[in-house]
């Protein structure tokens, strides 16, 4: 498998400014994701995980290391050709409408298709944007901003798409028609490196994540293997007014208690004879679970 995204001894430091001291935001990272993977980039806030990402694409300079995209240092222009980006907020050229603004980029791109307005009709319309197309920006909402910004980079035909956040401002139907457009991405062969605030969104669909707080990688791991760390655990969640033993209070009224595969009918069944309601049955591995272990084993936990 050919390399997409090589990143090695990785360092990037804001230099000291009248009040505070010099930042070091990304320390001495490494990984490598190939071509076809879908990797996943959490933390917490100010974990270094935006700054990475600038680095990748070429809005920051690294204070030390090296980054390289297919081969290539992240340094030179043409590495970034057939690279779609989208920040956390996208900032598009207001004054442009949809339309204009994947033309542009598909003329920076190189780009080259039969029918260019119709190419791009089809990715508005794939984001639900086709009846705004020749609108200016400035009138639309951030969650229709950031569907502009997610066309513009799926409309270069790109073979990496590197995305901070893709889901930021997005409702609930919005969010599972980009969550849909980008694994059909991946399944098409695309490259796919994004961060992300919802767990459950990169436990979805990412190969591998890695989980990085205060600019140091912690772990680099796949969703199989978190299932294999405890896959005969699980967690039963039931409504009741009193909890059967060994339960735990999420709420009044709502419980959950942890049990194994050989022990869950006995559970369900204590739960049902008191009167309880089962709401859901659920594996108790989870990258949750790994997030928060994962921080709270740092010196200063959390903090």
């Amino acid at each position: 498998m050919s390399t997409a995204i090589h990143i090695e001894n990785l360092c990037k430091t804001y230099p000291r400014s009248w009040k505070n001291a010099p930042t070091l935001a990304v320390r001495d990272i490494s990984l490598s994701i190939g071509e076809g993977e879908t990797f996943g980039f959490i933390g917490p806030n100010g974990a270094g995980k935006s700054t990475t990402i600038k680095i990748l694409t070429g809005v920051l300079r690294a204070t030390g290391g090296r980054a390289e995209l297919f081969g290539r240092d992240v340094s030179q222009p043409d590495a970034r050709l057939g690279l779609g980006y989208v920040p956390e907020n996208p900032s598009v050229y207001d004054f442009l409408t949809p339309l204009e603004i994947l033309r542009m980029g598909m003329h920076l791109h190189k780009t080259k298709v039969d029918d260019e307005t119709r190419h791009c009709m089809e990715w508005l319309n794939r984001f639900a944007l086709a009846h705004v197309a020749k609108q200016t920006v400035r009138t639309f909402s951030k969650g229709m901003t950031q569907r502009v910004a997610l066309a513009h980079a799926l409309a270069i035909r790109p073979r990496l798409l590197i995305l901070d956040e893709p889901l930021s401002g997005l409702d609930p139907v919005g969010r599972k028609d980009v969550v849909d457009i980008l694994d059909e991405f991946r399944r098409g062969g695309g490259t796919l490196f994004f961060s992300s605030h919802v767990l459950h969104d990169v436990e979805a669909i990412a190969d591998r994540f890695c989980l990085i707080h205060r600019g140091e990688l912690l772990t680099i791991r796949s969703p199989r293997e978190i299932l294999a760390d405890q896959a005969d655990r699980y967690i039963v969640r039931y409504r009741a007014d009193t909890p059967t033993e060994g339960s735990e209070e999420l709420r009044s009224g709502l419980y959950v208690v942890e049990t194994d595969l050989s022990g869950m009918s006995a559970v369900i069944s204590r739960v049902q004879a008191g009167g309880g309601i089962i709401q859901n049955v659920q594996p108790k591995a989870s990258l949750e679970a790994v997030f928060f272990k994962a921080i709270a084993s740092t010196p200063g936990g959390g903090e």
